[in-house]
């Protein structure tokens, strides 16, 4: 299983240069949230990307996450993260396209 999780490009960037992701989603913090928000399939990432991304201009990653050793917990059909990513976790990363309609 591959978890997916949607992120700025920018804050993806940022946790290259410190050693772990910790952003929640957009705006939120690992820290203000408590867990990172991923996504079990593209279907869930199309999700949120519609649900609180549809206004962003900055460039956004699809982070592919290998969950071995990581505390996942599935809440409300939602993988979540509790602690941060190490960058090692994250397998591949990639462009994010919405599908076009």
């Amino acid at each position: 299983m591959t978890l997916l999780h949607l992120a700025l490009a920018a804050d993806w960037h940022a946790a290259r240069t410190a050693g772990d992701y910790r952003v929640s989603t957009l705006g939120r913090t690992l820290e203000q949230e408590g867990f990172i928000h991923c996504s079990g399939d593209p279907a869930q990432l199309q999700g949120v990307h519609d649900a609180f991304y549809t206004g962003v201009t900055e460039p956004l990653l699809v982070l592919e996450i290998d969950p071995t050793g990581l505390d996942v917990r599935v809440e409300n059909g939602f993988p979540h993260v509790y602690g941060p990513i190490p960058l090692t976790a994250v397998t591949a990363t990639r462009p994010y396209e919405p599908p076009t309609t």
